[in-house]
């Protein structure tokens, strides 16, 4: 019996809707990043892409535990010196509070070009509406 390799060209991907109102950050991004990577289908295969498109509403309602609106930080640098930058997870989820759920989703993904075309499939979107109806996407339970 031989191993099957998916292949990128044949693939059928689905599209699911999540709702993250209420739900906790960590607990939804892991969920979210094994239907981008595809882990949920019977065909997985690592090296490919065999993940589907996943559309997120209300990320800002999403719920952080403990003290981690206070207390996780954020960092980016510009790159020139003295560049570093932070902000809190409380102020960006009332700034953008998409980044929130695109940063803990990309650190679950892994670290290599395939990540980057993974998290091109993940829409996310601070309100209750988007505008992927014509896809017709699918309740993902969580």
């Amino acid at each position: 019996m031989k191993t099957e390799v998916a292949k990128a060209e044949g693939l059928k991907r689905d599209w699911y809707v999540v709702d993250a109102q209420d739900k906790v950050l960590g607990r939804l991004a892991s969920e979210v990043a094994n239907v981008l990577r595809g882990k949920n289908k019977a065909i997985f295969t690592p090296s490919v892409d065999t993940g589907d498109f996943v559309i997120v509403v209300n990320a800002d309602k999403i719920a952080l535990t403990g003290r981690k609106l206070a207390d996780k930080v954020y960092y980016s640098h510009s790159g020139f010196p003295g560049g570093l930058k932070e902000i809190t997870a409380g102020k960006l989820l009332e700034k953008k509070p998409e980044d929130i759920i695109k940063k803990a989703v990309k650190g679950m993904l892994p670290k290599n070009k395939l990540s980057r075309h993974m998290l091109k499939k993940l829409k996310i979107y601070a309100g209750e509406s988007h505008p992927h109806d014509a896809q017709q996407p699918k309740n993902l339970a969580i």
